[in-house]
This record gives C-alpha cells, structure tokens and sequence, in this order.
C-alpha cells in the first residue's frame, strides 16, 4: 500500500473502502477492551476455518452428487506462493533499523541534555503524558488515535480556512510565551545554528 492509498483511504475517496477499513479496525480493537488478543485471534481463526470447513465439505457433497470431478475448491490458492521475498524483508528492515537507529540518537540527546531547551521540552511532555496515562490506558489511546486518523483529515479538508487561521494565531501566541520565557530563564536562549 503505497502513500496515495493511505491518503485516500484517510479522505475517505472511496465510501465503502474506507468504512470497511474503518469498521473493522474499530471492532478489532473495541473487542480488545473486553477479551485478550489470544481469545480474538483463536475467535478469528475459528471463524474462517468454520467458513473453510463448511465450503469445502459444501462443495464435495456437490461433486459426489453431480458425479463430477472439479477437485479441492481451493486449489488455486494452494498453488500461489506465499513465501516473503528475502529482497522484501532486507528492505523493511532496513527502513526499520534507520528509524530506529535515529530515535535511539535522538533520545541519547534529549536524556543527556545536549540542548538544554529541547530537554526541558522533553521532560515537559512526558510530565503530560504521565496525566494522560493516569486517565487512559493505552488501548483506549489507540482507539481514539484510529477514530481522529478517520475523522480528522476530512474535517481539515472542509473547514481548511478557519482551522488555519485559529491554528496561526495559536502559534503565533505560543512562540510569544516561550520567546518571554527564553529571554527572562538565564541559559535558555537556543544555540545558533
């Protein structure tokens, strides 16, 4: 799924696509909050081989009673490969390893206070996610995270002009505060770049 997908899928191109996508991640994860992720992949699992099971013998009942021979009804899937491309994996984890090789830098220089600013920064978001932590756990997080990557982008699309303006003047009263903040807090002012 490339980039242009994802965009589509988060503006909601295609109505039945995006509800589908929408719909079963949102149930996959609502049923997250009431079982454990053993009981829904065992539910899953059992769910599909019910389905399996039943065509498969639905379908050999059909051929022993039409005394025809169209063989297993699925054989063509049995045939395909399904086998991950060592070029494939070597790709993915290298993209991986680069991501995670700059996260670990990065919070090398944030914990050991490279930029005493961008740490402080730092501390002053984890301090909030401690809040946020107390209030939800991190399931209900992701639920709302998939409701707003759904939600969000098509209401940014339709009221762009409005959220834009709000947005700026925000921005532009916060840069003022910690600019006061950096002039008054001796050893606070950012290094030049």
């Amino acid at each position: 799924m490339d980039a242009k997908q994802v965009v589509d899928l988060l503006y909601w191109r295609d109505v039945k696509t995006t509800g589908v996508v929408f719909g079963a991640a949102l149930l996959l994860l609502l049923s997250l909050t009431v079982c454990s992720i053993v009981s829904i992949c065992s539910y899953i699992g059992l769910a599909l081989l019910s389905v399996t099971i039943c065509f498969r013998i639905y379908k050999g009942i059909l051929q022993a009673i039409q005394k025809s021979d169209e063989g297993h009804p699925f054989k063509q899937y049995l045939d395909q490969e399904v086998a991950l491309s060592e070029n494939m994996v070597h790709k993915y984890s290298d993209i991986v390893l680069a991501k995670l090789n700059k996260t670990i830098s990065e919070l090398r220089r944030l914990f050991l206070v490279e930029d005493l600013v961008d740490s402080i920064k730092f501390a002053v978001l984890m301090w909030i996610l401690t809040y946020v932590g107390a209030l939800f756990n991190g399931l209900t997080l992701v639920i709302l995270g998939v409701i707003a990557a759904f939600s969000c982008p098509i209401v940014y699309e339709k009221h762009q002009a409005q959220i834009d303006h709000y947005l700026s003047l925000v921005n532009n009263q916060v840069k003022d505060v910690v600019g006061k903040i950096q002039a008054k807090v001796p050893g606070m002012k950012r290094k030049t770049e």
